[in-house]
């Protein structure tokens, strides 16, 4: 078995500190909790707490546990600002079914359905807000002038380029 090798550190030079925790087997369909999942990705973490304690979904109540843990994981390292964390990754992956194929329902016509009973594997990953955003700004400041998200006007675009209100004047 081959050892785990370290992540090489990213090509900014400034090592993202990632903390992760997770929830196996987790007795909830995978549709249902990828809903939660996507609700709370990319938030800070204190957002992302208070969301997950007024949503009425059963899948807010085991996200909820799941980012405390992840939180509880990044105390750990004493350089962490715990305010500065910000979700990077929830995700939920199908877990086994559970009880396999034991059970069957009655369909019509004489046939037999198994019984479903879904499991997840709900992954939660933090990382600091302060590395997310100099990576942001790098690639904002790469974007050239001109572009429609640049904001540039007919002076940086060019003579050529008219809108279509312009051309009929």
């Amino acid at each position: 078995m081959a050892a785990k090798s370290k992540k090489p550190a990213s090509k900014t030079g400034a090592e993202e500190r990632r903390y992760r925790a997770s929830h196996r087997h987790a007795r909830i369909a995978p549709r249902k909790a990828r809903l939660v999942a996507a609700m709370v990705r990319g938030m800070p973490v204190n957002d992302a707490l208070a969301a997950l304690e007024h949503s009425p979904k059963r899948a807010a109540f085991l996200m909820r546990k799941i980012v405390r843990s992840a939180m509880a994981n990044a105390s750990n390292d004493l350089d962490v600002d715990l305010n500065a964390l910000v979700v990077r990754e929830s995700r939920v992956d199908e877990g086994p079914l559970l009880g396999g194929r034991a059970r069957w329902r009655p369909r019509a016509q004489g046939r037999a359905t198994p019984i479903h009973k879904r499991t997840s594997h709900i992954i939660v990953g933090l990382a600091e807000e302060d590395a997310l955003r100099t990576r942001r700004s790098r690639r904002g400041a790469a974007a050239p002038t001109g572009t429609p998200t640049g904001g540039g006007g007919a002076e940086e675009t060019g003579a050529g380029d008219k809108t279509a209100t312009e051309a009929t004047e």
